[in-house]
């Protein structure tokens, strides 16, 4: 584990990753990550992997820096401690398939 990375996530959500979500697991996981200081529990579980990817592949030490100082500031404002209605997260059950259009 580092410092800076994906945030790591229960095994059980392993078989319901999408391609591009697994991309998650390309870096080590972190105590605080992108998605953690761009809104934690806040944001939908499609939002937060998203903001993974875009770390991987976007992460630089400058980045990291900033992350770290985001997640000082986020822990005496606790923003997005919760998803709206839930204590944290609700629980991920996949992402819905897109209808493909005809």
């Amino acid at each position: 584990m580092s410092l800076v990375g994906p945030r790591p996530l229960l095994l059980e959500y392993l078989p319901l990753y999408t391609a591009e979500q697994a991309r998650r697991h390309e870096v080590r996981p972190g105590i605080t990550g992108w998605a953690q200081v761009n809104g934690r529990n806040a944001v939908s579980w499609e939002e937060r992997f998203r903001m993974d990817v875009w770390y991987i592949e976007n992460q630089s030490f400058w980045l990291d820096l900033r992350i770290i100082a985001l997640t000082v500031v986020g822990v005496f404002t606790a923003r997005g401690v919760s998803h709206p209605g839930e204590a944290t997260m609700p629980v991920f059950r996949g992402t819905c398939p897109k209808t493909p259009k005809p």
